[in-house]
């Protein structure tokens, strides 16, 4: 599988997820915008945080792969996310955040990522740690797991606060490969 095979369907798909998400929940909580500001626990990012982190990946690994810099919506996206705090935002905020990085994915060709598979990747954090890679090793052990953890916890989140959300809302991709009549009925 490539990298653009791998990772652009996948961001895609729970993109689109996680607006389901946030539309459950303007639907189901009285002040939807005070999610914004929820966290698991004291010393994580809010829900705000997680949503433009989990876009902010999504960027991140077709400009890396791509071995360009990055542009400044992903450095707006990074200061957005980090002073979440102080600033959580407005889901309808939020939602258009996911439809801009929705809308980048799809100017990409179908092949937009492949030509950095085997090359190497230098991945330095904030922290001082750098990782040397190779572009298929960074898609698998780094963008989507990051991608996936801000993802998963925007979700634990959502929970938490009691929006009801399920499995079905998780995969919702996946009913596209329903097999016709073997939906349980009810």
């Amino acid at each position: 599988m490539t990298p653009t095979a791998l990772l652009i369907p996948t961001y895609r798909q729970m993109l689109l997820a996680l607006a389901l998400w946030l539309r459950k929940a303007e639907a189901q909580v009285d002040d939807a915008d005070a999610l914004m500001a929820a966290r698991l626990a004291p010393d994580m990012f809010p829900l705000s945080t997680q949503i433009r982190f989990a876009c902010r990946q999504a960027y991140e690994g077709v400009y890396r792969l791509r071995h360009e810099p990055f542009p400044a919506a992903i450095d707006v996206l990074l200061d957005e996310g980090r002073n979440g705090g102080d600033q959580p935002g407005t889901i309808a905020e939020a939602l258009s955040r996911i439809d801009e990085a929705l809308a980048f994915l799809d100017t990409l060709a179908p092949d937009a990522l492949d030509g950095g598979a085997g090359q190497p990747l230098e991945l330095e954090l904030p922290i001082g740690l750098t990782f040397d890679l190779d572009g298929e090793g960074y898609a698998r052990d780094w963008a989507l797991s990051q991608f996936y953890f801000h993802l998963m916890t925007a979700y634990a989140i959502l929970r938490n606060q009691r929006v009801e959300l399920g499995k079905a809302d998780y995969v919702q991709h996946m009913f596209a490969f329903l097999r016709p009549g073997t939906a349980p009925a009810g």
